[in-house]
């Protein structure tokens, strides 16, 4: 098999510098067919492309605004079998990728790099790491799913079961809509969780806003209730 290695991000190159050639090697490791995308922002604001061109990693810019219009940019320009997404900010380190890979190859079709596991641990803010617990309560409940940590991106999707699902939200709550659309989509859908640690970033500043964070969340809740249920009720979906 194969795999896309897509990270997104935002002013990042100094973090890119460090992660590149570490995924690089890492990838080299286990799984010789691989591609490295960096989803960039809109308009460059940094060294971004001169560093990929570096570390030869494809380059692209999002096509569409905030978080989600980068992870759907990043799933439109995946060629591989399989697409691994990570954040760029080195919160997420690819030492475990090859563990996350070999559950996959368990037969399941989405596997999570989680926090709240067995093994599993957050370096971030006491206040961010209860508003998360607290998130991922709720969305589990939503959703309809066992997995314990449904708020992170670093994940590793089935390309073909990625690419056929729709997705509508703007921002962070793409990461839950994205699960429960493939779980509509395919009865006997599996999640496998594998234990990393969640370190805070090495370079630059936090993009997220709060407040926008939690108004967008509580849209999100009834969205994916409505989602979840409409199709059950048509028979579309489990």
């Amino acid at each position: 098999m194969s795999t896309s290695v897509v990270l997104l991000a935002y002013e990042e190159a100094e973090n890119l510098k460090v992660l590149l050639p570490n995924i690089s090697q890492i990838m080299q490791g286990f799984e010789p067919d691989f591609e490295i995308i960096v989803v960039d922002s809109t308009k460059p604001l940094d060294s971004t492309k001169d560093v990929c061109e570096q570390y030869q990693a494809k380059y692209v810019n999002q096509e569409e605004p905030f978080y989600a219009g980068a992870f759907r940019t990043g799933i439109r320009h995946a060629t591989k079998d399989k697409i691994q997404i990570l954040d760029a900010d080195g919160s997420h380190d690819p030492i475990v990728i090859p563990q996350l890979h070999q559950k996959f190859l368990e037969g399941y079709d989405l596997v999570i790099g989680s926090r709240y596991v067995k093994g599993g641990k957050s370096n971030d803010s006491r206040f961010s790491l209860l508003m998360s617990k607290l998130l991922n309560f709720v969305m589990r409940i939503c959703i309809g799913v066992k997995a314990k940590d449904i708020s992170t991106g670093f994940r590793l999707y089935d390309a073909k079961q990625l690419k056929t699902v729709t997705l509508q939200r703007n921002n962070y709550d793409v990461l839950q809509e994205v699960i429960l659309k493939l779980k509509l989509n395919k009865a006997s859908f599996r999640i496998a969780e594998v234990p990393i640690i969640f370190n805070k970033r090495m370079f630059g500043e936090s993009k997220r806003q709060l407040w926008k964070f939690i108004q967008g969340y509580i849209v999100t809740v009834f969205y994916l209730l409505h989602t979840r249920f409409t199709k059950r009720v048509r028979g579309t979906g489990q």
